[in-house]
């Protein structure tokens, strides 16, 4: 008997435990009462449980009645959930968003977007990787990411791309390190008399390329948290995102280093990159469009 309940059965008694009675249970379903008493009597039957107890003037939830009542409020929330997202894959939604990103895209404006990416397509499950410059193309480049956030100038002209605002990097070093107290902006050729560390990665695709490197001394690392305390450790200079190191720099434990005839801070221009047959679907274009925003905004000055 088990295997007849129906959904509309759950809802009725759902209906009559929130709205006190049977005839305010019919109201909210536009049925008689008498169609909310049977639909009622016919599932206690099949449960073989008593959901009410009807000896009182307005009948009251048993505690069976209570303990069931948890579980069929989660079996209509998952049935509507099934629904919506029914809806949303046969409106083009991705079952799935997989994305990749540069390390160096500030994961702070990640966060505030994926909070909000929660709220928007919440039946939508998320899978997101973080790579260092070309390392981000091959997960998109074989399909295993819908789309992926880096540097524009390592885009390769058979993806598509989309313009976000750049990255900003601050040159910093420890604060007993002897470039820390060079008076004024530092020559280049200075610059090489010290360990530069660069972020580095293990694919071919910024094989060539460099960015920011001023010194000949250089020590590559592929991770941007062991740069980050490499230079707290005064093992070398190098380029940060700003939002990185502005505790250290507010702390004094990392101090900024002006490069002689070079912008401050670096600007690296970023983009988001797909397939030219595979563009993202509603989710990822909506957080794609999220990204942009959220990053714009915290380019802006703040009014003082």
């Amino acid at each position: 008997m088990l295997e007849n309940l129906s959904l509309d059965q759950l809802r009725t008694f759902i209906a009559a435990a929130d709205c006190g009675s049977f005839s305010a249970a019919g109201r909210s379903l536009h049925r008689a009462q008498s169609v909310v008493s049977q639909t009622l009597a016919k599932l206690e039957a099949q449960l073989q449980v008593s959901l009410f107890d009807r000896s009182r003037r307005y009948p009251v939830l048993t505690d069976q009645g209570r303990t069931l009542l948890a579980r069929a409020r989660l079996i209509s929330q998952q049935v509507e959930e099934f629904k919506g997202q029914a809806r949303a894959l046969a409106g083009g939604l991705e079952p799935e968003l997989a994305l990749v990103t540069d390390v160096l895209f500030p994961m702070e404006l990640f966060t505030a977007a994926i909070t909000l990416f929660r709220s928007e397509f919440p039946s939508t499950p998320l899978r997101m990787f973080v790579e260092t410059l070309g390392a981000v193309l091959p997960p998109v480049l074989m399909g295993r990411c819908q789309f992926g956030i880096m540097a524009q100038a390592l885009v390769p002209g058979d993806l598509a791309s989309e313009a976000l605002p750049p990255v900003a990097l601050t040159h910093v070093v420890a604060a007993a390190h002897p470039l820390a107290s060079y008076p004024g902006p530092v020559p280049r050729r200075v610059l090489c008399e010290h360990v530069q560390l660069v972020l580095t990665d293990r694919s071919q695709f910024s094989a060539g390329q460099e960015f920011g490197v001023f010194s000949d001394k250089t020590w590559r690392l592929s991770d941007l948290s062991a740069k980050h305390e490499f230079l707290r450790a005064g093992l070398g200079w190098g380029g940060m995102p700003r939002g990185s190191v502005a505790a250290d720099l507010a702390r004094g434990t990392l101090v900024p280093v002006l490069i002689e005839d070079a912008p401050q801070p670096v600007e690296i221009p970023m983009a988001a990159v797909y397939r030219r047959d595979w563009p993202p679907g509603p989710a990822g274009r909506w957080l794609i469009e999220r990204l942009r925003t959220l990053a714009t905004q915290a380019d802006r000055p703040r009014p003082r």
